[in-house]
């Protein structure tokens, strides 16, 4: 057969490399909604809900059992669940119904509902809802700190660079999982150096990433994942309320919290139970709501190339970070896994989020190059950064990051590098010479540095853990070997342990610790001239991108 060249030419763009599927709901791989969903439904007897959408409280399991019990306004359900789908769909978008209102009205109401709700929203209309109901005014970054040899001198200067950048969070794991600890202390250090203020977390195994957060080694937690049928939850021995029990752990601590959810998962572990990917990621954020969590990481995540081949997928999960919000949750919308081949298609599923902004746009912006990233690569990588300023420019739209100097990169990357090596040195762990401190200050990522003895390294973290170090220990060890500085941040880190203020909803802290967070900075967009407003020194500051024509040089 004669082909078409253009035809031709078509099939090797990028995008059809990707994977697509057509609708098949008995397997789960429907986005927005499955002729199997349930419709809305709720009866309350003597205060206690009998009747969720179609079951009766004895046809419960777990979950429909923890979100009755815990997740929904029984006061407001049954007046909420009266109000129309559309109605509240419309009351979204009027920029004349505040956020409070919109809270209080879809507080009592059902996942098959939120699901309806969601359905009668375009994109454009998603956006606008997620402009009004993210939690906090400003919106934030996170950043993905990891490096292929789990290098804690790399890790310490992309997390320096990372928060002189503009990251509000960062986070690490590892390839070996004993270096934690070592990734860790590396991270904290590094972020306090690129900015103060900067919240940090170590993705490991649940009872490692306990262990660090009670030493003082990060401050938040974010991999408390959460699935939206039985058989896929119990499948990782798990229950609604064994997280809801992990969850008070963190916060007893002073840890901030986030719980993980997204679409698809259900899909990829083979037990959706026909519905849709949408209804069950309500499902997941009702739960997340129900476990007393300050916020969710979803947006897909991890499973984003199972619902981006699906018709709708995309909208699907603006879809889902919009509810999160409506269920006045912090939402950090993903952005944070790779899933498409096309430029052009990654930029614009980011672009959902990014422009009417969220609380963290990215729950993992590779502050790396993406061979570098531990966490299977992100939506957007180091080789971005100029590309996603320019973007930021371009439209007056904050997403969380600031054109830096050369200069102050090689500045803070060596800054971090020798204060992890004073600690390393101080607290006798393992050596960290000066060529590796040189390395790391100039490298894009790990093909640029030396290697590092593993073995030693190893050794120095099972010492070290035995010896019981904590956060304290590395503050004394800073202040003793000239990094005063760093120790003073380091210890106001864990000064915002005892008070607790940044665990409220959607919670950061400014160069300053002082908490913005949605309790005493919420979000009051209400339309034209309100909310929050890219200008003043936060506009200057996004136009100073390093490659423009200087007219003071003229």
């Amino acid at each position: 057969m004669k082909r078409s060249k253009r035809v031709e030419a078509l099939d090797q763009r990028r995008v059809n490399r990707d994977g697509f599927i057509d609708e098949w709901p008995e397997k789960g791989f429907i986005a927005m909604s499955s002729p199997y969903d349930p419709e809305p439904s709720v009866r309350v007897e003597n205060g206690v809900i009998t009747e969720l959408d179609g079951k009766k409280r004895e046809e419960f399991d777990f979950i429909d059992q923890f979100i009755a019990d815990y997740a929904i306004r029984v006061d407001r359900a049954e007046e909420s669940m009266a109000v129309p789908s559309l109605e509240i769909a419309r009351r979204i978008v009027d920029i004349h119904v505040s956020r409070d209102e919109i809270l209080k009205l879809v507080s009592g109401i059902t996942p098959a509902k939120m699901k309806e709700v969601i359905n009668h929203l375009n994109v454009v209309e998603l956006m606008m809802g997620m402009q009004k109901m993210r939690a906090r005014r400003v919106p934030g970054n996170q950043a993905h700190i990891t490096n292929l040899k789990d290098d804690p001198v790399q890790i310490a200067a992309d997390a320096a660079e990372g928060a002189l950048r503009g990251f509000s969070e960062e986070e690490t794991t590892m390839g070996i999982a004993r270096y934690a600890p070592f990734s860790a202390i590396a991270l904290l250090i590094g972020s306090q150096v690129g900015r103060r203020g900067v919240l940090t977390q170590c993705s490991a195994e649940e009872a490692t990433e306990l262990e660090l957060g009670i030493r003082g080694f990060t401050t938040y937690a974010e991999t408390l994942s959460v699935y939206g049928t039985e058989k896929v939850f119990i499948d990782g021995d798990d229950t609604p309320y064994s997280k809801a029990f992990l969850n008070a752990a963190y916060a007893s601590r002073g840890l901030k919290v986030r719980f993980t959810s997204g679409s698809g998962s259900e899909v990829l572990m083979g037990s959706t139970e026909k519905k849709s990917m949408l209804y069950l990621e309500c499902r997941c954020l009702y739960m997340t709501k129900g476990a007393g969590s300050q916020g969710i990481q979803n947006g897909s995540v991890s499973c984003i190339g199972i619902t981006a081949s699906v018709p709708a997928g995309i909208r699907e999960v603006i879809g889902e970070n919009l509810v999160a919000a409506l269920l006045g949750l912090e939402c950090a919308s993903s952005n944070d896994q790779s899933f498409s081949n096309s430029d052009m298609r990654r930029t614009a599923r980011t672009m959902l989020q990014f422009m009417p902004g969220t609380d963290f746009i990215f729950s993992g912006y590779a502050a790396e190059p993406n061979y570098d990233n531990m966490f299977a690569g992100s939506n957007f990588d180091a080789e971005d950064f100029d590309d996603y300023n320019v973007i930021q420019r371009d439209m007056q739209v904050d997403g969380g990051l600031k054109p830096v100097t050369e200069e102050d990169v090689i500045r803070v990357r060596r800054k971090a590098g020798q204060a992890v090596q004073a600690v390393f040195r101080y607290l006798n762990l393992a050596e960290v010479t000066d060529e590796q401190v040189e390395a790391v200050t100039y490298a894009h990522g790990s093909k640029d540095t030396l290697n590092r003895d593993v073995v030693a390294d190893l050794m120095g973290i099972e010492e070290m853990m035995k010896k019981g170090v904590t956060g304290i220990d590395v503050v004394k060890a800073l202040a003793e070997t000239g990094f005063e500085d760093v120790a003073d941040s380091i210890l106001n880190m864990l000064k915002q342990r005892v008070i607790g203020d940044y665990m409220h909803t959607a919670a950061i802290l400014d160069e300053n610790f002082h908490v913005m967070s949605g309790v005493n900075t919420p979000n009051n967009y209400m339309g034209p001239g309100t909310g929050y407003r890219v200008d003043g020194k936060r506009w200057e500051e996004i136009k100073q991108i390093p490659h423009r024509i200087d007219r003071h040089k003229f």
